[in-house]
């Protein structure tokens, strides 16, 4: 947890030609230290939901598919949340249309994975909607704009993880949990989109769809209005790849990552 300033995002360039690009956005631990005075979690309790809370490794699976994704031509962009998701969680709507604000997960956590106390009753979600969720929300849809300016289109891949078995937090966690769970829309997830991906992640075991997490992740302003968006979200289950909760990645690292690239390359 870092107790000076950080930057709640890197956008990390590709080919000036891919549409793609790579979202991680639960993948880092990083608190800031004003941010970290506002949990009421103790320190060992704070480092327990990290665990579990955190889509580990994703980053660097992010950075291994781009750098395996075959001609230069075929690199994809970056874009990294550098903060934890316990900061803001940029990928929820900051509103009532968000389904997780039952259990206390909306933009702002009040909750935890177990349905603990986060932060107390009272705390103002202003000024961490302003200083962290807004402007990232900017950056990734001027990134998703200059794809389309440079090519025309832009792929959103939402890299993300999920536990081997449900956590109390979870609406909808008495459904499948395959190796690979692909997350659609029904307006940006075009059929070819999913069957690039079904392909790609087959030798894992299988893949599923829209259990135990569903959607993906559009900017605000291309959201069911702008088909030149298209997404797609992938959820990898945690023991395919790493210890856990939180544990070091292994071997299954390197094969997700050559499957992503796959992906990529022919998108």
């Amino acid at each position: 947890m870092s107790t000076v300033p950080q930057p709640s995002f890197r956008l990390l360039p590709g080919s000036p030609e891919s549409p793609v690009l790579l979202h991680v956005p639960h993948g880092s631990r990083t608190l800031p230290g004003e941010v970290r005075d506002g949990i009421v979690l103790d320190d060992r309790a704070l480092e327990r939901e990290l665990d579990h809370i955190t889509d580990s490794h994703t980053a660097e699976l992010a950075a291994r598919a781009a750098d395996a994704a075959g001609c230069a031509a075929a690199r994809p962009w970056r874009f990294v949340n550098t903060l934890s998701r316990l900061v803001v969680d940029p990928e929820r709507f900051p509103d009532d249309r968000e389904e997780m604000r039952a259990v206390g997960m909306g933009a702002v956590y009040t909750h935890t994975t177990h349905r603990e106390r986060l932060r107390a009753p009272d705390v103002d979600q202003r000024p961490l909607l302003e200083r962290y969720f807004h402007p990232y929300a900017q950056a990734v849809t001027e990134a998703v704009d200059a794809r389309i300016a440079a090519t025309g289109r832009a792929v959103i891949l939402d890299v993300h993880s999920y536990p081997t078995a449900p956590l109390p937090y979870e609406l909808h966690g008495t459904g499948s949990r395959p190796p690979v769970c692909l997350g659609t829309d029904p307006f940006h997830t075009p059929p070819e989109l999913r069957s690039l991906a079904e392909t790609a992640f087959a030798r894992f075991g299988g893949t599923g769809v829209d259990s135990p997490f569903a959607g993906t992740y559009v900017p605000l302003k291309h959201y069911g209005t702008d088909r030149r968006v298209t997404a797609l979200m992938i959820e990898i289950r945690r023991d395919t790849y790493m210890s856990e909760p939180g544990g070091p990645a292994g071997p299954g690292l390197d094969a997700l990552a050559e499957a992503l690239a796959e992906l990529v390359s022919r998108l």
